[in-house]
């Protein structure tokens, strides 16, 4: 675990605090709150430290937010990773629905989806994130794509189906599943759009 030297106190030694930990509470204000609707009075708040020690600590807001990003797929997008194991193409659309299902259900986390909050995000100051979460985006996008390439070499995937548009599919269902997530729609609810997809699934 790592731990950072915060600002000096008033008196007596320099607070210590928990970079990890303190990095989970800004990836809940961002994730909340947007990176544009996050303030830095807020995140200080929430992660315990003061301007400096975010600063000292992490770099400024920016720098922040991309380590919150890397946080939040290592963590929350774990299932992806899991869900490309999966030996049909059926089952990597499985996995990731579901994944991507019991995220928007969980009741410890906001509801929605960074990755789309940050890519709405428009202010001149964030188009710097906004690249960064596209440029994401596309690294994921093209390891599914191709490993539904793969699936259909193996003819486990009509050759009608352009794989590129699965995806595409696949991940609208997903960021479909954050807005109404963020709307407050029932686990009911969401457990039909998946079962909905995977019922029109092509192939076995």
């Amino acid at each position: 675990m790592e731990v950072a030297i915060a600002s000096p106190a008033a008196k007596g030694r320099p607070r210590e605090f928990c970079t990890e930990q303190a990095l989970a509470s800004a990836l809940r204000v961002f994730w909340k709150r947007g990176y544009e609707g996050a303030s830095m009075a807020e995140l200080t708040a929430e992660m315990g430290i003061t301007k400096p020690s975010l600063y000292a600590a992490y770099g400024n807001k920016e720098a922040l937010f991309k380590k919150a990003l890397d946080l939040y797929e290592r963590e929350k997008l774990a299932y992806v990773g899991e869900a490309l194991e999966a030996p049909t193409a059926r089952g990597v659309a499985e996995r990731l629905l579901r994944g991507a299902l019991a995220m928007q259900s969980s009741s410890c986390d906001p509801k929605g989806c960074l990755n789309v909050i940050g890519a709405v995000a428009c202010g001149v100051e964030a188009e710097s994130i906004r690249e960064e979460v596209l440029k994401r985006r596309a690294s994921s996008q093209a390891v599914l794509i191709a490993r539904f390439e793969r699936a259909q070499a193996d003819g486990d995937l009509p050759d009608g189906i352009a794989p590129t548009a699965l995806v595409s599919y696949l991940l609208a269902v997903m960021q479909g599943l954050s807005v109404q997530a963020s709307a407050n729609a029932s686990r009911e609810n969401l457990e039909a759009i998946v079962e909905t997809a995977l019922a029109t699934w092509p192939g076995r």
